[in-house]
């Protein structure tokens, strides 16, 4: 008889708290900008986007996702591209707890 003991558990899993995200089901164009966006809609669209990420209850697990991967577009646990870019050139890892007030690290273009 084969030994299973030693698989890994399902893949579901390792995602499992995606289930409960507060982005679960909501539209992706919030998170992700359209190529032409710029200025006053990009900080708009990210501000709605961090208050959704803010009322998250997997927030550090979703930032810690993207920061190991890492993810490189798009807002992920509370944080823009830049600033976990940022996070990741000063060679820190990602907070524990969620940030209350990310600060705009991007310049308007």
């Amino acid at each position: 008889m084969a030994d299973y003991s030693r698989l890994p558990g399902p893949v579901n899993d390792h995602w499992k708290w995606q289930d409960v995200a507060a982005c679960r089901g909501l539209r992706t164009q919030v998170f992700f900008h359209p190529a032409q966006e710029r200025g006053p809609a990009w900080r708009r669209r990210e501000t709605e986007a961090k208050a959704i990420c803010h009322r998250c209850p997997v927030i550090t697990q979703c930032r810690q996702h993207a920061l190991n991967v890492p993810e490189p577009y798009g807002i992920w646990g509370g944080l823009s591209a830049d600033e976990r870019r940022d996070l990741l050139r000063a060679g820190r890892s990602a907070p524990s707890e969620p940030l209350h007030a990310v600060p705009d690290t991007r310049t308007a273009g």
